[in-house]
């Protein structure tokens, strides 16, 4: 059975009472994939949703739930995949898309049906979703790693070298206002987002895998001067509001999908914090 969970958004003032486990049950996913089901996460923060979808021996559908009010899940959404597990066939509209593994498929506010199933029913596809309100109808399209827009940061003497794979953004295809990519740290870094930011103009969501087993990663997130942290395991994901860094630390380097939607589709609008300036 598909779960669907709604969660409300909350300001900074309430988040500085929160102790560890207010803080996990109001921004941590913990069960993203479960198998043959779609499990869904809507965030008041710019009503997004995040979400994975496990087709293991079975052909699955994108579920249209009733507190959407719509006739189907994208009549007035857009959704972006990334595959994080086995080979993936997508169907949407009829059209199929086949997805390997860290490939991103857009599909346009407007489709109907949408249907996931693994490739090959021996490795399970694990595809990660993320969906946000869409004003226009866009062209469904498939982006590759190669085709992405690769952005190198960092360095090894400050922890934080990392290569970062913008798939779903403006500069590669038209979207309403969702983007997603995908960072991965370099062997010897662990540090992601730092020097960290925050963006008032747009919500965030991270989904961590590619965590060595016995590995974590510590998440940190928070007002610059007044952070909290939330520790995270592979295949989790956790919700960052407007107003927060999102930044982490893991015990082995890994792999991240970011996420956003907001007003504001430039992936450069940031307000940067000082390292020395953090609390």
């Amino acid at each position: 059975m598909n779960k669907f969970e709604s969660r409300y958004a909350q300001s900074p003032k309430e988040v500085k009472q929160m102790d560890t486990a207010a803080l996990r049950e109001n921004f941590l996913i913990e069960n993203v994939f479960e198998a043959n089901q779609v499990n869904l996460t809507l965030s008041h923060f710019d009503r997004y949703i995040v979400g994975g979808a496990m087709p293991v021996d079975q052909k699955i559908a994108l579920p249209n739930p009733d507190d959407l009010k719509a006739s189907y899940f994208l009549e007035r959404r857009e959704l972006g995949i990334i595959n994080v597990g086995g080979k993936a066939i997508v169907t949407a509209d009829g059209e199929t898309y086949e997805l390997d593994y860290k490939e991103a498929l857009y599909i346009g506010k407007g489709t109907k049906e949408v249907f996931f199933e693994s490739a090959d029913k021996g490795t399970a596809t694990k595809l990660y979703i993320n969906s946000a309100p869409a004003h226009h109808t866009y062209p469904t399209k498939k982006v590759s790693k190669a085709e992405a827009e690769i952005v190198e940061l960092g360095t090894p003497e400050t922890a934080n070298h990392r290569i970062i794979n913008k798939l779903l953004v403006n500069s590669v295809l038209p979207t309403c206002q969702l983007q997603m990519g995908m960072t991965e740290l370099k062997s010897g870094s662990v540090w992601n987002t730092m020097p960290a930011h925050t963006h008032d103009r747009r919500m965030e969501a991270y989904f961590y895998f590619e965590v060595p087993q016995g590995q974590s990663v510590c998440h940190f997130m928070g007002q610059p001067q007044e952070t909290r942290h939330i520790w995270m395991q592979g295949d989790q994901a956790v919700i960052s509001p407007n107003w927060s860094i999102h930044s982490g630390a893991g015990t082995s380097n890994y792999t991240f999908i970011w996420g956003m939607a907001g007003e504001n589709l430039d992936y450069g609008d940031m307000d940067h914090c000082a390292i020395t300036e953090l609390k």
